[in-house]
């Protein structure tokens, strides 16, 4: 173990501020401490950041944003990373780690027009732009009328194309934006029974090595049970579903109450023709996962086989 920690992270600005913010959490849990009040931030540039000119489905997968920081990690350049969760795939790095999951952020999508319309209001023929599959065919199925075009890039890069009318409109995450510091009363927050959100949204994943049993005990001080409970329960239904960044797939659990929690997801064919939308209550977060899944499995009516096979 280095003398200050050491947190990886990638380089953009909601990554930083992410990163901030764990780093914020830690120092509150262990006040006056010099290896966390001194902690150094490892910027690791990942592939998802180099290439942005192709969807993360044709250039190999949402790991793209965490395999090289991964590999930081497991090289000893630092101690702990940051992640946002819905980028973490649901099967870990060999070595590594989810040591601990900060608490949740709003998970709402929310739509951002050039000319400060909202979701139904935005005029036809306008240009959605989007790379996630999930809310690609959400739009397509509310709104048709609207054209689609390809859009990467990180929270300040979409906003910019949004401002210069590349695009006319887009959906972001409300908790990216807020921890980016650019939320908007312009913007409309859209709720859950409109759209659903991506399976994780909103949660910070905090990884380290497997063997690092110290680090671990120590990243647990800043675990939130409610949220690790809820997104446990999403990414259960996501592998059960065998979910990957080209199927429109959409998630959210929440806590009822102590021992309940309800499940809602979602499943789409690519082109958003048709949506299958599910609901279900219980108290194991794997269990429920996989019970989801496999009620909107057979709601699809044998569909979500081909919408698989036609997004591979």
């Amino acid at each position: 173990m280095s003398e200050t920690l050491k947190i990886g992270t990638r380089g953009s600005p909601l990554a930083i501020a992410q990163t901030t913010l764990v780093l914020q959490l830690l120092r509150q849990a262990y006040r006056n401490d010099r290896f966390i009040d001194d902690a150094e931030l490892v910027e690791v540039k990942t592939t998802g950041d180099r290439i942005q000119d192709r969807s993360l489905a044709d250039i190999g997968g949402k790991g793209l944003f965490t395999k090289e920081i991964d590999r930081a990690l497991l090289e000893g350049h630092c101690d702990i990373a940051v992640h946002s969760l819905k980028d973490v795939e649901t099967k870990m790095t060999p070595g590594i780690v989810v040591a601990a999951i900060a608490e949740r952020e709003d998970t709402r999508d929310v739509w951002v027009s050039r000319e400060g319309t909202g979701m139904f209001d935005t005029k036809p023929d306008s240009v959605f732009g989007s790379c996630a599959p999930r809310r690609i065919a959400q739009v397509q199925h509310l709104r048709p009328d609207l054209r689609f075009t390809s859009l990467r890039g990180n929270v300040h890069t979409r906003m910019h194309k949004i401002q210069t009318g590349i695009i006319d409109a887009a959906l972001f995450a409300y908790a990216g934006l807020k921890r980016a510091g650019i939320m908007s009363d312009e913007f409309e927050i859209v709720p859950h029974d409109v759209l659903l959100p991506a399976v994780s949204q909103g949660a910070m994943a905090i990884t380290c090595r497997a063997e690092d049993q110290a680090m671990q005990q120590m990243l647990r001080s800043i675990n939130h049970k409610p949220t690790e409970t809820a997104v446990t329960a999403e990414r259960a239904m996501l592998t059960a579903l065998g979910g990957s960044c080209r199927t429109p797939i959409a998630g959210f659990a929440e806590i009822i109450d102590d021992d309940t929690i309800k499940l809602s997801g979602l499943i789409s064919s690519l082109d958003g023709s048709k949506i299958v939308r599910g609901e279900l209550m219980g108290n194991d977060p794997y269990e429920l996962g996989q019970q989801l899944a496999e009620k909107l499995i057979a709601d699809s009516d044998g569909e979500y086989i081909k919408w698989q096979r036609a997004a591979s």
